[in-house]
């Protein structure tokens, strides 16, 4: 049993992993199209969030003698090119909250996915991912006055 709880805590950190920096590197691919100054200081907060997550889950993979995922290349080019073509089509604050929120939307139904699917891992592994789920809802909520 304490296999399965080590696999599932240290995949379910990967996961947790690549989805913070998948979030940071989708604020930052907006930041410089955001003209609303409070949207811009929301915005940043939550990178500021994200990044000392993924800080926390880098120390608790080295604990586990594991290391970093990336996001999937495939997954982030998709995303790229989605900012890119709404934005391409209507560079507004609006436009950006609808692609945050749609990826804060996505990031939580598969975090959520992951807490189902690694049931077997640690406290703390799950404690991490369901602070990530609460980091993404609150900027959905933060940002549905920009829609």
């Amino acid at each position: 049993m304490e296999k399965k709880e080590n696999q599932d805590t240290i995949c379910l950190l990967q996961e947790c992993n690549a989805g913070t920096k998948m979030a940071v590197s989708s604020i930052d691919d907006v930041m410089d199209k955001i003209k609303d100054s409070d949207m811009r200081k929301l915005l940043s907060e939550s990178k500021s969030h994200h990044e000392k997550l993924c800080d926390d889950i880098h120390t608790l993979l080295l604990q586990h003698h594991s290391e970093e995922k990336e996001p999937g290349s495939i997954a982030k080019g998709m995303a790229w090119l989605k900012t890119s073509m709404k934005l391409g089509m209507e560079e507004s604050d609006a436009t950006v909250a609808d692609l945050i929120t749609d990826g804060c939307n996505m990031g939580i139904k598969t975090l959520h996915k992951y807490l189902n699917q690694y049931t077997a891992a640690d406290h703390s592994s799950k404690d991490i991912c369901n602070r990530l789920i609460d980091i993404e809802e609150k900027l959905c909520r933060d940002l549905k006055s920009y829609l």
